[in-house]
């Protein structure tokens, strides 16, 4: 490890700041000092992701078809072609995460029903997303949710074997927002991680192409994001790029169209942030520090928050 120190003439602040900004691998921080100087610190490898050096032995043909796959703009050399040929291997495996925390929030308005276990004819909501992980390698899932909604989402899905899938399922029973529920899962998942929200239909969504522009990145945190003519009613992001420099959620009025959809891959410190929400606090922090990347998708997802959704929805599928 190495470090580069600058000095600069500055006002004095009332506290540290600690910037991450992701680009060639490696972590920026600045820290204003007492003394009027600001101290200026990099540190190679990337800020979020272990890792450690190994040797391989393997044939020369491999080799090339691996210098192949560099393009020198997000796979620049050949341990980044290797690494991502390996987390494409271990696809088949990967984790995904059902976020249907709050109370009020995951019942049918003007029903008695949870959307998550609303019926969509021979389907349920949560019967169309497991489908849906399924089909995109994801083997490992976790639903987080209240008492009630979870023992309806067993009656439905038991322990996933029959949809072959794995369900894990975690009780939550308090929370101020979506960063608190997600947080639930710290120290239980330790790779990288797709998550959904518990009232949408995806099934038409490319979360393949999703995960594969995360996983050449390798930002922290990578969101789909669509457009919108409601900006004001969602989370609305600023892009430079692919790099998202401004998250604003439910702005009172907006000139930006391009909007979260509730669906992100992420790296697992992501649950270092133990804030209430995502959208108003960690991923508007993300955005600050440069950890914040979008997948643009012109296939949108589709909520189901009412009853007359519900009829919508069985089109949807």
């Amino acid at each position: 490890m190495f470090s580069l120190i600058r000095f600069s003439d500055s006002e004095q602040p009332n506290e540290i700041d600690v910037q991450y900004i992701m680009g060639g691998s490696y972590l920026y921080s600045s820290y204003p000092c007492p003394t009027l100087c600001t101290i200026f610190i990099i540190y190679p490898t990337s800020p979020h992701i272990m890792k450690q050096k190994i040797s391989i032995t393997i044939s020369d043909r491999l080799i090339q078809a691996i210098d192949e796959i560099v393009d020198n703009i997000y796979i620049r050399n050949r341990s980044q072609a290797i690494e991502y040929l390996v987390q494409n291997a271990l696809g088949e495996n990967r984790t995904a995460v059902i976020l249907a925390g709050g109370s009020s929030d995951t019942v049918l308005k003007g029903t008695r029903e949870y959307r998550m276990t609303a019926k969509l004819g021979k389907s349920t909501v949560i019967g169309e997303q497991i489908r849906k992980l399924h089909e995109g390698g994801f083997k490992n899932i976790y639903i987080v949710a209240r008492n009630r909604l979870l023992t309806k989402a067993f009656e439905i899905l038991k322990d996933g074997s029959a949809l072959g899938v794995n369900v894990n399922y975690i009780e939550e029973k308090t929370s101020r927002g979506t960063a608190q529920t997600l947080h639930l899962l710290r120290g239980k998942i330790k790779t990288t991680f797709l998550c959904v929200y518990g009232d949408l239909i995806f099934n038409k969504v490319r979360i393949d192409e999703l995960w594969n522009s995360h996983m050449k990145r390798r930002p922290m945190t990578t969101l789909m994001v669509t457009t919108s003519s409601t900006p004001s009613e969602k989370g609305i992001v600023e892009i430079e790029g692919t790099k998202i420099i401004n998250f604003m959620q439910k702005p009172r009025k907006s000139d930006v169209y391009l909007v979260f959809s509730p669906i992100f891959v992420s790296e697992p410190e992501i649950f270092e942030y133990y804030e209430s929400s995502l959208e108003v606090d960690v991923f508007p922090r993300l955005a600050e520090r440069g950890l914040l990347q979008a997948y643009i998708s012109s296939i949108k997802e589709f909520h189901v928050h009412k009853a007359d959704d519900v009829k919508k929805a069985k089109l949807y599928i």
